[in-house]
């Protein structure tokens, strides 16, 4: 994760993908890049990519996708198959993209500019697996941009202790 921050230190934003239980994650990933990096992030359903956010994917702007499957469950597989087809079709615009996905999964990695490896698992355990690289991606980013990811601005109500009196 430190060598994709290094690689995407200079992006303005990025757009992170899931479908299904795997949107919370990409907001959830959105929202650490935000917190830690002070990076512009947005998660957004993987389906609505092309109803507006698609005109915002540049080389300053990649994607974040989320692209594991659980092949033991139908809807698991048709949603894998349509992020691939968003993969495809992203690869066709020329968008740079970062992508989570199981572990040998030769099809997404040969569409995605880069691919993290996560262990299969079952379709509800997955987030457990994918919201690790996402974290550190965004701490890597933070150190990336020189932030103190022990003292974030405007959020130290929240990790700060009170003083004893």
């Amino acid at each position: 994760m430190a060598a994709l921050a290094a690689k995407y230190k200079t992006a303005a934003t990025f757009l992170y993908l899931g479908r299904g239980i795997h949107y919370a994650l990409a907001r959830e990933g959105a929202l650490k890049l935000k917190e830690a990096s002070y990076v512009h992030a947005e998660g957004y359903p993987a389906g609505e990519l092309k109803h507006g956010p698609n005109a915002l994917v540049s080389e300053r702007v990649p994607l974040v996708v989320l692209a594991t499957v659980d092949r033991t469950l139908e809807a698991s597989v048709l949603r894998y198959e349509k992020t691939v087809q968003l993969l495809r079709d992203m690869r066709a615009q020329g968008a740079r993209v970062i992508a989570l996905a199981n572990a040998g999964d030769d099809e997404v990695a040969a569409l995605a500019s880069d691919c993290v490896a996560v262990e299969t698992g079952s379709e509800y355990l997955l987030p457990v697996a994918e919201v690790v690289p996402l974290q550190m991606f965004a701490y890597y980013m933070a150190l990336e941009h020189g932030v103190d990811v022990d003292r974030p601005r405007n959020l130290s109500k929240a990790v700060v202790e009170k003083a004893t009196t």
